[in-house]
């Protein structure tokens, strides 16, 4: 008889220092290697190392196993959600409980979607660090000469705003640090002539990531931080990173949006 439990998945993982160091300095930071991570570092921990015959055509691993399988080819990482209850420390052995809270589908003006969340538990030496909530969409191939609609427009009453760029060496690095094989974000020719985006996809984390540490700089330690990727940023683009009050935001070089953000 089938149980009525989402599945879940446990990580471990030694928390190596040399994992923060090399993602401070792929961001430009200067960090002490003993300090606790930075917001969101733990991205660059807990691996899932699978063989090749076991990942899809996009590079990640195949659905199926712990994510389910809508029979959707296209996917990515929609937003997310944020609790901060303690530093996470370098060095110190960890585990990521990973669960599936929800599975919904809708009718988007595109076709059919698929949405999965899923939440992450961080715990170290006993106690909770690090509450997650990732929402994942997945979505038909656009058929040939599908123009997506409009990006929202982003706003213009920023009272913090800095200026980004984003080379092929920085998704690289982002991409191996992350171990994320998803190949939008490395692969040209895939992204043209499966994805049809114009150029390599910034990654939708890091972009959260930058926005994240933009408000540590101008505001109290996070306790609290939640995203959502509203249009994509492709590596030829420069980018604005902004902020007024508790809300952040990308805007792309044309003023669109490229994600929103609420920090707390």
């Amino acid at each position: 008889m089938q149980q009525d439990i989402p599945p879940s998945q446990t990580l471990t993982d030694a928390m190596d220092p040399a994992r923060g160091t090399a993602l401070a300095a792929t961001l430009g930071l200067v960090r002490d290697p003993d300090a606790a991570l930075i917001p969101f570092g733990h991205q660059v921990h807990f691996w899932q190392a699978l063989p090749p015959q076991s990942l899809g055509r996009d590079g990640h691993p195949a659905r199926g196993g712990f994510l389910p399988d809508l029979g959707l080819p296209r996917r990515m990482w929609a937003g997310g959600r944020l609790a901060f209850h303690q530093p996470l420390m370098p060095g110190v052995p960890a585990r990521k409980i990973s669960t599936i809270e929800a599975v919904t589908r809708k009718q988007g003006r595109s076709g059919p979607l698929g949405f999965v969340t899923l939440r992450h538990d961080i715990e170290q030496a006993g106690s909770l660090a690090v509450t997650e909530w990732q929402d994942i969409v997945y979505r038909e191939d656009a058929a040939p000469g599908t123009v997506a609609p409009p990006p929202p427009r982003a706003p213009i009453d920023a009272q913090f705003s800095e200026d980004h760029s984003f080379s092929t060496t920085l998704l690289f690095r982002y991409s191996a640090l992350t171990f994320n094989g998803h190949r939008i974000h490395y692969d040209q020719d895939y992204c043209r002539e499966v994805e049809g985006y114009p150029g390599l996809v910034v990654h939708g984390p890091l972009l959260a990531q930058l926005l994240m540490l933009m408000a540590e700089r101008t505001g109290p330690p996070l306790r609290r931080f939640s995203f959502r990727a509203t249009a994509p940023l492709f590596h030829f683009e420069a980018a604005t990173l902004c902020r007024k009050g508790s809300r952040l935001w990308v805007c792309g070089p044309d003023g669109r949006l490229c994600m929103e953000a609420d920090a707390g």
